[in-house]
């Protein structure tokens, strides 16, 4: 079974950029897809972006769209979050998983979720 890993989360000025890295420990399917979440205290976990492992291509919710940009490294069997304009709702552990069915945007579709890293952006 696959196994994640993130990091990169850190502290940030509002404004700033971030990138997050979810390292891949095991073989992905071609037809899967990854997944970025988040949550933020008190509120329920909200979809960020995936990408299907394969052909690349990248889903976003509207809440990050234009900002964020969702990427991956066949080679190093990594994903990444570039994280641009971050603004202090951006404020979440974000959280990386496995959709086994490739849909991407489904929440109940994904397993092999990682630890999290804290992403948190001041004022």
């Amino acid at each position: 079974q696959v196994q994640l890993v993130e990091s990169g989360g850190r502290l940030v000025q509002a404004g700033g950029s971030l990138r997050l890295s979810c390292a891949a420990s095991g073989r992905i399917g071609g037809n899967h897809a990854l997944g970025w979440f988040r949550q933020a205290p008190g509120k329920e976990r909200e979809f960020v972006a995936a990408v299907t492992w394969s052909a690349g291509n990248t889903y976003y919710g509207d809440s990050v769209k234009g900002r964020f940009t969702v990427s991956r490294d066949y080679d190093k069997n990594t994903m990444y979050l570039q994280m641009n304009s971050l603004k202090p709702e951006d404020t979440a552990v974000y959280y990386c998983a496995v959709d086994p069915t490739g849909w991407g945007t489904i929440e109940a579709d994904y397993i092999s979720w990682g630890q999290g890293a804290q992403v948190t952006v001041s004022s």
